[in-house]
């Protein structure tokens, strides 16, 4: 008899997901092209070059979602030779998290991850409480990866997180981009996988639950002062009452055809940026008018970013605003856009950078 429905879902999320680590790993390997040539060596016969086990990381909060992926990464990679570790962070921000943080490398260890450790972090102001959170949890799974030498960290996101990511990309109205969600692989070199996007967390919870793995509820889901707690237990349940079942599936893959528009249009906008830039690197308004507005953002954006703005910080206004300065120019002023970063026509051209 095999694993439960929901153990099965799991595990082969995670197996595909390895399966393509290991095969970038074997492809990246200094040493992966000597792995079947003989090597001289003192003793006799032959040896070979063997590529270093790859190591991937669990990013385990001790909730359900990353609970199931921590237990499906134990289980898969073994079979794969792959190492797995996993790693809490403790954000510090509830009485006794440093306690929890200790409870869940143990679970860590009993399911067999090496390393398994907790990391403390401050959590800053910048950007909201839940925006600090999210920079400092990943710096610091950043500096874990970089220190035990990971070549992947899985995060638990399900596609319920998804729907979440996209209805609040809708609310911010900051274009398709937004509404594209959290990709499978990001990250630099695509250090993050997300396994589960395609799983709902009920099928997560299910399988903590017929394995016998206890698991805590962060309150903070629960604490309507949070806009995605807000979301997700009165804005998607009210959609889906208005509108019927469906509607989370509906979100998630309304996210992967955004996603795939979005990485058309950042691919067309980085061949059209080098035609209009003129001899000495600068911007020409003419050139910029002339192309499609969905491509001209683009470019505005990705300079304004190399001058100095944070990308965060660069909402959809603030690029409509430089828009203007090619798409409607009436002698206008400059605009100060995040990151002290200042845009300003000057002779036909668009200049952007540090004020």
């Amino acid at each position: 008899m095999g694993p439960h429905p929901a153990v099965a879902a799991i595990r082969l999320a995670v197996r595909r997901v390895l399966h393509d680590i290991l095969i970038e790993h074997s492809a990246d390997s200094p040493d992966s092209a000597l792995r079947h040539v003989p090597r001289r060596t003192s003793a006799p016969g032959t040896a070979y070059e063997r590529p270093t086990s790859p190591l991937v990381l669990v990013a385990c909060s001790g909730g359900a979602d990353s609970v199931a992926l921590a237990s499906a990464l134990a289980f898969e990679a073994p079979k794969l030779g792959i190492r797995a570790g996993g790693i809490t962070v403790d954000h510090g921000l509830q009485s006794g998290s440093d306690l929890r943080a200790e409870e869940v490398v143990q679970r860590m260890c009993e399911l067999g991850l090496v390393p398994a450790e907790s990391i403390s972090v401050t959590v800053g102001r910048e950007g909201g409480p839940e925006a600090a959170a999210r920079d400092a949890r990943y710096a610091a799974l950043d500096a874990a990866a970089d220190r035990h030498g990971a070549t992947a960290i899985l995060l638990g996101h399900t596609r319920d997180d998804q729907a979440e990511t996209v209805l609040l990309g809708l609310a911010r109205g900051s274009g398709i981009r937004s509404l594209s969600g959290m990709a499978a692989v990001s990250g630099a070199d695509g250090r993050y996988r997300r396994p589960f996007l395609q799983l709902d967390r009920q099928t997560a919870r299910k399988a903590c639950m017929v394995q016998s793995l206890p698991v805590w509820d962060d309150p903070h889901n629960a604490d309507p002062a949070y806009t995605r707690s807000r979301l997700r237990h009165e804005g998607l349940p009210a959609l889906e009452k208005a509108l019927g079942k469906g509607v989370v599936e509906a979100l998630a893959r309304t996210a992967q055809l955004s996603r795939d528009d979005a990485d058309a249009l950042d691919h067309w906008a980085s061949l059209a940026e080098a035609g209009v830039r003129d001899d000495s690197g600068r911007l020409e308004c003419a050139k910029l008018y002339a192309l499609p507005p969905a491509v001209r953002r683009r470019i505005l954006r990705r300079a304004a970013i190399q001058a100095g703005a944070p990308a965060g910080a660069l909402f959809a206004r603030h690029i409509e605003e430089v828009d203007r300065l090619i798409t409607g120019w009436r002698g206008q002023g400059a605009i100060n856009l995040p990151g002290k970063v200042v845009a300003q026509r000057q002779g036909g051209r668009l200049v952007i950078r540090q004020g």
